[in-house]
């Protein structure tokens, strides 16, 4: 038998295209689409993490955020009920708005014990009330990570619990404007939750649109096998991105050629995706050099997906 491995990829690109949370398109357009179309409703809208930028105060982070473009900021979620304030004022005026909250909870939701699942239900609602008043798309969360013990097995009674607990926590998320948002992990630091389609197919059975997942570029690296299918395989659920270089965590294309990202946008602009693209990485050199250069290869890779 003759393998035509052109042939091979181009089917396999069309079959991942036709199967997105949101429903079904036909093969035959599909991969053109992916390819070359573009949505009116996608955007490449950058979001920062607050150690992102250079400054060694807020407001000159969002002055530089703001002259370079960043329409995102997302803080940690440690303390944020106090910050509220603090960022509302220094928002104020700025064409900037907050994106995801990263985390800040204690304890862990698959804990065996009762005591450690209520500090993360706890301080995870004290989040999600400060995200809801500043207006950000959601909090970012993860089940376990692999230094937390102990921790349920990896069975369906757990799977079934988890999507109990996030179905309550999505209500509450609802009532306050916001989201909860599963990020999978790459093997190194999550047992569970690895892939972007296994959070969206949670969130599918949750069915609750207080509950959403993310697809974060550097442990979709390890993981994923597509970036295109990876992002696709979420459909509708997709909430965030994050985005870092790809071998060593650190500003895009501080690892050159291993930094591109164009398959992935080329998944985003098939979904419409409008939400956040946000830095969460390290950075090798001059921040007030390496960030904007990392700015324009994005901007770059997005006009070319």
């Amino acid at each position: 038998m003759n393998f035509d491995r052109r042939s091979f990829l181009k089917t396999s690109l069309a079959g991942a295209a036709m199967v997105t949370a949101g429903g079904t398109v036909s093969a035959a357009n599909s991969l053109d689409k992916l390819s070359g179309g573009k949505t009116s409703k996608a955007q490449l809208n950058i979001s920062f993490q607050e150690g992102i930028a250079p400054g060694d105060s807020l407001k000159k982070k969002l002055d530089f955020m703001e002259k370079h473009g960043v329409v995102g900021f997302e803080p940690g979620g440690r303390g944020l009920k106090g910050r509220v304030k603090e960022i509302k004022d220094a928002l104020r005026g700025r064409a900037i708005k907050v994106s995801a909250i990263c985390a800040g909870f204690d304890g862990f939701i698959l804990s065996t014990d009762p005591a450690i699942r209520k500090q993360c239900r706890d301080t995870m609602n004290e989040i999600i009330g400060a995200a809801g008043e500043l207006g950000s798309v959601g909090v970012i969360i993860v089940p376990a990570f692999n230094s937390q013990t102990p921790a349920m097995p990896h069975t369906q009674g757990t799977r079934d619990f988890l999507c109990e607990q996030f179905h309550e926590m999505g209500d509450f998320a609802r009532q306050h404007g916001t989201t909860v948002i599963f990020e999978p992990l790459n093997r190194k630091e999550a047992f569970y939750l690895r892939q972007v389609a296994d959070a969206a197919s949670i969130c599918r059975d949750i069915d609750n649109p207080g509950v959403r997942c993310m697809g974060d570029f550097w442990h979709m690296t390890w993981e994923e096998t597509s970036d295109a299918g990876a992002f696709l395989s979420a459909g509708r659920y997709l909430e965030h991105v994050h985005i870092a270089s790809r071998k060593r965590r650190s500003m895009p294309g501080e690892d050159g050629e291993a930094d591109t990202y164009v398959e992935g946008f080329k998944a985003l602009k098939f979904l419409g995706y409008d939400k956040y693209v946000s830095f969460e990485c390290g950075c090798q050199g001059d921040r007030n050099v390496v960030v904007p250069q990392a700015l324009e290869l994005l901007r770059k890779q997005w006009k070319e997906g």
